[in-house]
Parts: structure tokens; sequence; C-alpha cells
């Protein structure tokens, strides 16, 4: 796309600006006008410059062309983050959500954990949206997203960078092991609050829509155990940073990733213990029954999926937010019902499923290079473990050596195969020869290059899927 850029009052003197390829790579071109820091190009016979897609560069074009900054998405009623760990996926989203009418996306969504394994910042993940807003002409807007952020210092550096939406994880703070405590052992550990106890024990709490919601004081106790400390950190980084309206930016608060689901009267406790301490929030993420594992579909009772997400879905509305449903990759099973339940009012967050795309297209274009990424892949999985929980059983993934080259692709619709490559990415694209030098990552990004359209399109018709299947009983 190219963009006429006026520079004086009147609106007569346009400065040009595009992206092209030069000498194998995207550059920017445009008027000395314009303020890019470059060097001297000559096109057509006019003398523009040549600038590199650099995080300077993508700061002026922030400002100069402001539908390529970051907005805030979440108050639309359908949204959805599309993380990309690469760096490259974003022309395949934009693909997507062109076409999906009144869905929002978030196209920058990483987390802390993400950026260690990738070697990014969050400025490089912004930077590489920006650029690709512009070059393909989307300007309907984008939500960019501090994934799960555990700490003020890492809520403060996406502000920094000019986040919309945190996603504060809350995981530190939430008790695991109560659940399995005895009652006994919780009248020990319960520290009384007579407040809290006079205001929610044995009271019944009517949320809307034939629902209703019972304390008894053992549950009380519980719940206060798993989620006091929880709740108390989630109003000091509200107070820190939102309060009052500190910073432009939405607030989602993450109980999901705990070793036992969410139930709707956890639900609720947290939720209105938040707004009754003043905390606004745009969306909450709990931990939904059954299993949300990485780069695979629905694990579980869908029958039970159905009836507690029901409740969730109502107290959601009922409180005014939005259910944010995290692991949201390929969980095409139970996808109708988010999208019915909720009433089409949803945050979905996809990210592996793209790497897993961009190593389909690897499988389908350099076969040769695909089996040594899959073999190394097998020899770093146990410490790939320690970052995700998955159930993978790696002894049902076919040898590759033993499989022709136009099958290899069919091991990403394989989900021991996919969980393998999902959660090894950092490694695989971390791993260095003696001499520094990198193993797979210049060569995949090789790859990915020469076949951009190839992923764009891949990502286009899986993105879409996602879409297509979440709002396919409104």
């Amino acid at each position: 796309m190219k963009y006429g850029l006026s520079l004086s009052e009147t609106g007569a003197a346009e400065a040009n600006v595009y992206i092209s390829r030069v000498d194998g790579k995207d550059v920017l071109i445009a008027d000395e006008r314009a303020g890019f820091i470059g060097e001297p190009f000559i096109v057509s016979g006019e003398k523009k410059i040549k600038a590199e897609l650099n995080h300077e560069n993508a700061c002026i074009m922030r400002k100069l062309f402001p539908f390529t900054a970051p907005v805030r998405v979440l108050g639309q009623n359908r949204t959805m983050g599309v993380g990309d760990r690469l760096g490259i996926a974003t022309e395949g989203h934009i693909r997507v959500f062109e076409k999906a009418g009144d869905v929002f996306p978030v196209f920058a969504q990483q987390s802390i954990r993400e950026l260690k394994l990738t070697g990014r910042t969050y400025e490089d993940v912004l930077d590489a949206v920006t650029f690709a807003v512009f070059k393909h002409g989307y300007t309907r807007g984008f939500g960019a997203d501090g994934d799960h952020l555990k700490t003020p210092e890492e809520v403060q550096y996406a502000l920094s960078c000019g986040y919309t939406m945190i996603t504060l994880d809350c995981s530190d703070y939430i008790r695991n092991d109560i659940n399995s405590m005895s009652d006994e052992e919780i009248d020990n550990e319960y520290v009384p609050d007579t407040q809290t106890e006079e205001y929610y024990s044995g009271r019944t709490f009517k949320i809307g829509e034939g629902k209703q919601l019972h304390f008894t004081l053992p549950e009380l106790k519980r719940i206060m155990l798993i989620y006091g400390k929880a709740i108390d950190f989630i109003c000091r980084i509200y107070d820190a940073f939102f309060a009052h309206g500190k910073n432009d930016a939405d607030f989602e608060i993450s109980i999901d990733e705990t070793s036992t689901p969410t139930t709707p009267l956890q639900h609720y406790f947290v939720a209105n213990e938040l707004l009754r301490r003043g905390v606004n929030f745009a969306t909450l993420a709990p931990r939904f029954c059954g299993e949300f594992q990485k780069g695979v579909d629905y694990i579980g009772d869908i029958a039970q999926f159905e009836r507690e997400f029901g409740e969730h879905a109502a107290i959601a509305r009922y409180f005014g937010y939005k259910l944010s449903i995290h692991s949201g990759s390929d969980k095409f099973s139970v996808f109708p019902i988010i999208g019915r339940l909720t009433r089409g009012v949803f945050h979905v967050k996809t990210a592996g499923t793209n790497w897993l795309e961009a190593m389909r297209v690897v499988a389908m274009k350099n076969a040769g290079f695909y089996r040594k990424v899959h073999k190394f892949a097998l020899q770093v999985f146990d410490e790939a473990k320690k970052y995700y929980h998955v159930t993978t059983d790696l002894s049902k993934i076919p040898n590759v050596d033993a499989l022709p080259d136009g099958e290899l692709p069919l091991l990403f619709e394989q989900n021991d195969a996919r969980q393998l490559i999902h959660i090894t990415y950092g490694l695989i694209l971390n791993e260095k020869n003696p001499d520094g030098s990198y193993v797979f990552k210049d060569e995949f990004f090789r790859i990915m290059d020469e076949n951009r359209e190839t992923y764009a399109e891949r990502l286009e018709a899986h993105i879409g899927r996602h879409l297509e299947t979440l709002l396919s009983e409104l």
C-alpha cells in the first residue's frame, strides 16, 4: 500500500510512504519530509529515503499513521487474540479479520515466557504488527496484549511500550493445595474474617437467567484460602496502574493457570470481591473443567463443560464483563458452545497454533530440514515440558525417517506430534552451534520468507476456521 501523508496545514504537500521489497527484504520508502531515519534512495528518478523496519521508524510510523498503533478493543463484543511468536503471521491474520465483520483482533499478544523463549521484546512484537498493518492496509484497529504478566515490573514494561491490554496472571498467588485439604486442615489454616463471612455465609445470590449460587461457611473458607492473596494482588496492581484512569488500557484477570478448575461459586466470589473493592476489569479468564491443552482440541466431558460454562457465562453477564478463554487454539469441539452460551460476547486467545502452521509449511516445502527439526524436538521434549502441561505420548508419533515427504504435513493432524512441535519452539529457535550461529533459526526464517504466501493462506484457513466455528451457532 502507498499512503500520502499531508505535511502542511493546507494539505497541499504530501509525502508518499510505502513498504517495498529491496534486495530480498522489506524496507520503507518515503519522501524525506516524512522524517523516517534512513539513507538516500532513488526511485524512478526521484530522491527518497530507504528506511529499515526498525523500532525507531516504527515509533515514527505510529505517530504519522494512527491506524498502525494499537487501541483498546475489549469493549467490542467479540475479540480474539492471535499471538505471533515469530513476527511474520500478521498478514495471514489480517486476511481473517478483514472478513470477520464485527470480530476485532489483538494482533500483538505475547507473554513474558514467550518473549524469553523466542529472544524477542515487547517492542519487537508490536513493531512487527505496526509494519504489517501498514503494508497490507489494515485500518480497522487492533489491540496489543501484555499477556500473562505476573509482576508490577512486567506490567509497567508492557504499558510503557504502548500495549493497550494487560492480562494479569494471578497463579503465583492462588493456592492449589487447598482443595485436597480436609475440613480440619482448612480450619487450622483459616483466619476468621467476620465481615466477609457475614456477607457470604449462608446466603444465596441470584445471578439472573434462573440461576443462583449458595455459599456455605465451609465452602467460603476454602474459597478465601484459595483466592484471598490473589484478590489482594489484583487490587494492588489495579491501584498502581489502572485506578483513576492512570493508563489507557484494558485490564484482564487471569485465574486459569491452576491445577483445578474454577467452580462457578469461586468465579462469583472472585468477581464480586474485585468489584466490591472498586476494581474495574474488562475480561476474566477462569480455569474451565476438562483440559485446554496447547495446540489440540478440548479434552474432557463436553456435556459437563456445557453445563458449567453456561454458569460462568451467566456470571460474566450479571457483572458486566466478558469471559476470556485462554489456550483457545484448536478447541473446535467446544467453540460452538462458547459462542452460543456467551451470546457472542467473548475474548478467545490463540498463540501456538500459528507456530504450528509455520512448521506445517516447513514440512510441506523442505522435508529434509523438517526432519532435522522434528528429531531435535524429540531430544529436548522433556526439557520443554517444564514450561507447559501436556499429555503427549511420544510413542504414538511416527518415525519421520520412515514417512514419505508428502506425508510429513499430515503429522500436524496428529495430537502428539502437534504438541511435540508446539512446546519445543523456544528450544528449536535458540539452539546454537559451537561457533554461536543458530542451528535452525536462520534456515527456518529463510524458508518462511520464501513461502510467505503459503503461510498466509494456511493462517487464513486455520484461524478462519476458529472464527467460523465460534460463530456457527449464533
